[in-house]
């Protein structure tokens, strides 16, 4: 559990805690509410309701903020700390202190002081599983007489990622039903609000608030000013130790209603728990947990994806599939495969597990798996060499923790297809060289590996040609083909693909191996000869399951990248000594770009580092958890309870990106149970 106390709540700055740091509620289809620890609104993506409605809609702002007063019974008028300023006339003049900021089963609780003689109030969140619904509890602590709470609903729907600075033209409609009120504007699904709770009113006023400025968006180069509206705001009368509840859901009134929000919170909380109790070996680890319940928030139901759920409905399946990051980032191929192991099998999500790999087998199109899905469509962008063969990694990885044949001859022929169109040449200019073998990729404007940074119809990092971890993404993925065929066919229906692993690692160890500075080429045969740059990506030659790179050759390769590469939150993206190199990753989106894989630290990459660094120094787990010690300070940090995507390459490593990447959260869960001491025998 952890805990924030904030001083003075006035005069609040950008690298204040209060604001620099940030909470993140997700519900399991791709939809989240996130904000500040103040409440302050920083970022565009900053809400309590971002609904996952499905294509062409998406993920869609439905509530942005919520303006809190208290009146109390002397009189004297407070907002909750965060209350946005410049609210219009009705805006109180001082503010209750913020007394505590923790967590509980990694769900936000504030505690606001709203007096000297211990009168305070509890706010927590949540939203249901498997609904666009967000529940606000207030509770009155330690007063002996009632106070007066105004909660005002402030709006301005819109796609998610889409321009602050579009005017609200259109007048919003409020339907009163009873206690119930729908907000709705033409072509967009009604916001539903209610108040659950004795003594509440609502009072209809029709508010604007203009020229709100969101300073995260102004210091990223984006358009970072936008207005709200507020239909009116209700009344409540909140009395000592009661609970009341906001809600604000695009579900049907039906949906919303059928549970109380103190059964719906139960259900979170239990829900929760069998998380915890699903990944054993985490049991008691504190810093396991919060890792295992962060993990939990990239695991979804795409909601939109209405052609995979018949599939799978009539397959008497599931459908699941990964979101890369949030706040802006959909489902990525690659992301997915990566993140699988330390998501859903590491945390005991078998099932999940499976669900994600049928998934994406239905996508499969000329040897490709699909590089993302964009928001609000179903169908994917192909644009990549490496996720597909990061499939192969996925699969073996899950049929290392499941004996599911059934799943095994589902995906062994769609597999030997991706081979045969990486033999033949596919898109994109993927293909196998004929002369040495080696896997061979790259077109103008497009960016195929995971360094993927593009400025406008520049390519920051192309790497066209022969790149090392493709290299051994594709011999790993043969020898684990050779495997599955011959284990369901025979030797001799697999002996093909052992021939050319066997041709694709001769010219790999002969090719890629830099004499000179005793590490690996970056990129052979590329389009300014052999690209000699010490970057991260030559781990892959040793952290997969099967190996490309030589034995002999290993410890130079990791005492290289170790010098020079390894940081307390990951691993550099370029060595310092480069000319190229850029330590920090801030500016507008051109200058973020151009450092993005040009020394800006990545966490996901300490995964494959200690893979490595176990193969050279095996048996030594516990000597490497020191390489992830500093993602558990981390934690308490930007976005509480979650890794950020990247960090700044030089001290003190400030978190930049997404404020919750799935592949750092999955690399370091996966690491830190590896790396965990083992468990004392039982003296009972």
């Amino acid at each position: 559990m952890n805990h924030f106390e904030p001083s003075d709540p006035d005069g609040i700055g950008l690298d204040d805690p209060r604001v620099s740091r940030e909470w993140l509620v997700t519900n399991g289809l791709g939809g989240y509410a996130s904000g500040t620890v103040s409440g302050l609104l920083t970022r565009r993506f900053h809400g309590l309701l971002v609904a996952a409605l499905p294509a062409p809609d998406g993920r869609t702002m439905m509530l942005n903020h919520l303006l809190e007063r208290v009146r109390r019974a002397d009189g004297r008028e407070l907002a909750l700390v965060g209350s946005q300023k410049s609210t219009g006339p009705r805006q109180p003049l001082r503010s209750a202190r913020l007394a505590e900021f923790r967590w509980e089963l990694s769900l936000p609780l504030w505690r606001y002081e709203l007096a000297d003689d211990g009168v305070n109030i509890e706010k927590s969140l949540f939203l249901l599983r498997g609904q666009n619904t967000v529940l606000v509890n207030y509770t009155l602590r330690a007063s002996k007489e009632p106070v007066n709470v105004e909660l005002e609903p402030w709006i301005n729907f819109r796609p998610h990622e889409g321009s602050l600075s579009t005017p609200i033209d259109e007048p919003y409609a409020l339907n009163v039903f009873g206690d119930r009120y729908e907000v709705s504007r033409t072509g967009m699904p009604a916001l539903r609000l209610k108040v659950w709770g004795e003594k509440r009113s609502f009072v209809i006023a029709g508010d604007r608030l203009s020229a709100l400025r969101y300073r995260i968006e102004q210091s990223r180069g984006y358009d970072a000013v936008g207005d709200l509206y507020s239909p009116g705001y209700f009344t409540i009368t909140l009395s000592p130790d009661m609970t009341v509840t906001f809600i604000g859901s695009t579900e049907p009134w039906e949906v919303i209603e059928s549970m109380t929000p103190v059964e719906a919170f139960a259900c979170e909380r239990l829900r929760r728990r069998k998380l915890l109790s699903l990944a054993a070996p985490s049991k008691g680890d504190s810093t396991a947990e919060q890792l295992i319940l962060a993990a939990d928030q990239f695991v979804i139901r795409p909601a939109g994806r209405v052609a995979d759920a018949a599939r799978a409905r009539a397959a008497g399946d599931g459908i699941r599939t990964i979101v890369a990051g949030y706040h802006w980032f959909t489902d990525w191929g690659r992301d997915t495969m990566i993140s699988l192991e330390g998501l859903t099998l590491t945390t005991g999500r078998w099932e999940e597990a499976g669900y994600i790999l049928r998934t994406f087998s239905h996508y499969v199109k000329d040897g490709l798996i699909p590089n993302l899905f964009p928001e609000g469509r179903n169908a994917g962008l192909y644009h990549t060499a490496d996720a597909t063969l990061w499939f192969f990694h996925a699969i073996d990885r899950y049929l290392r923790h499941v004996d599911d044949e059934i799943l095994l001859r589902h995906l062994v022929p769609i597999v030997r297809t991706i081979v045969e169109h990486h033999l033949a040449g596919t898109r994109f200019g993927i293909h196998v060289d004929p002369r040495d073998g080696l896997l061979s990729q790259g077109q103008e404007g497009f960016q195929l590996t995971w360094m993927d940074a593009k400025v406008g119809d520049y390519v920051v990092t192309p790497r066209r040609g022969k790149a090392v971890e493709i290299n051994a993404l594709w011999y790993n993925a043969l020898k684990l083909l050779e495997g599955w065929v011959t284990e369901l066919e025979g030797p001799e229906a697999a002996r093909r693909f052992g021939e050319h692993a066997a041709r694709a690692k001769e010219a790999f160890n002969r090719r890629f191996w830099n004499e000179q500075k005793n590490y690996l080429f970056d990129v052979v045969d590329g389009e300014n000869g052999n690209d000699d740059a010490l970057r991260p990506n030559q781990l892959l030659a040793i952290s997969l399951a099967h190996p490309v790179l030589d034995p002999g050759r290993w410890a130079p390769v990791l005492d290289a990248v170790e010098k020079s590469l390894v940081t307390p939150v990951g691993l550099r993206s370029l060595s310092p000594s480069h000319p190229d190199y850029k330590p920090n990753y801030f500016g507008d989106l051109r200058a973020r770009d151009l450092a993005y894989h040009q020394g800006t630290v990545w966490a996901w990459l300490v995964g494959p580092f200690i893979d490595a660094w176990l193969k050279v120094h095996p048996g030594e787990e516990r000597s490497a958890r020191r390489f992830l010690e500093g993602f558990v300070p981390h934690l308490s940090e930007a976005c509480a309870g979650t890794i950020s995507e990247i960090f700044d390459a030089e001290p003190p490593f400030t978190p930049r990106g997404c404020v919750a990447q799935a592949w750092s959260v999955a690399e370091v869960l996966r690491c830190w149970v590896r790396t965990a001491a083992p468990a004392r025998p039982s003296s009972m």
